[in-house]
């Protein structure tokens, strides 16, 4: 098809999957359940770390997370103390453990204590407004404190070659406009203009079937390849089309 039939074709399909009925089958349901911006983005930010391998797994473990904090994961973050951590020993999500958790916990009372947050740890604006330097960033800061080296993994750095696919679909998450009832909305201080879309293997197969992208492997240059793709449809808000390239992918079987 053409570029202005696949266009037309990818906004059907994106204005289909983002719908309410999205919410059951993921992850982002977790940081649904609640209601203030600080538990909305740690909720957010830690299933988003946990989003590999089965969805219904993913959601399950998200909701651990959460009854380990008392599901008031804000209050928890600011107030816990070492005892209770010690709970967080029996965590695991396939290589995200017990440990890790610990740490994340860590690393957030630490941006909502010295660095603002978690908005303002990822919206200290390169002025090239590329969202890879602001990742870069929001990496270096959440790991200036003493940790293992392993829970590094656990957070991509776009710099280093990574498509970093879980904190891409956060930011999605955070900054995408909340009239459809699926993402949030809630960082005024970053656009959809800037985000990068979520290269997951089914959305870079179903990207390479309608000719979106060339790229074989699925990293940081490939996110590139795709941006700039889905941006000549949709300048301002080129991220609306991960609903498209998922829902064809998963719920379509289009590889």
């Amino acid at each position: 098809m053409n570029s202005i039939d696949l266009k037309d074709f990818l906004d059907h399909k994106a204005a289909t999957y983002e719908q309410p009925h999205f919410l059951k089958h993921d992850p982002i349901q977790i940081p649904h359940l609640f209601d203030k911006k600080e538990d909305i983005e740690i909720a957010g930010f830690l299933v988003a770390s946990i989003a590999w391998g089965n969805r219904l797994s993913i959601i399950k473990s998200g909701k651990r997370m959460l009854e380990l904090m008392g599901n008031d994961p804000y209050h928890f973050v600011m107030q816990h103390t070492e005892k209770d951590l010690v709970p967080f020993s029996t965590f695991v999500h396939r290589t995200f453990n017990g440990g890790d958790l610990c740490y994340f916990i860590k690393a957030l009372k630490n941006l909502y204590s010295r660095h603002n947050g978690l908005e303002a740890a990822f919206s200290n604006i390169d002025k090239t407004n590329r969202i890879d330097q602001n990742i870069h960033r929001f990496r270096n800061t959440f790991f200036e404190l003493v940790h293992e080296k392993r829970t590094e993994k656990h957070v991509a750095d776009p710099l280093k070659g990574s498509a970093a696919k879980r904190i891409n679909m956060f930011l999605r998450w955070m900054v995408r406009d909340s009239k459809n009832g699926v993402d949030f909305g809630l960082w005024k201080s970053l656009s959809p203009a800037q985000l990068s879309c979520p290269l997951y293997v089914h959305s870079g197969n179903v990207a390479r079937n309608l000719g979106l992208l060339k790229r074989k492997q699925n990293d940081q240059k490939a996110v590139e390849e795709l941006d700039r793709s889905l941006r000549n449809f949709d300048p301002k808000d080129p991220v609306k089309y991960d609903y498209a390239l998922f829902g064809l992918g998963v719920f379509e079987g289009l590889k």
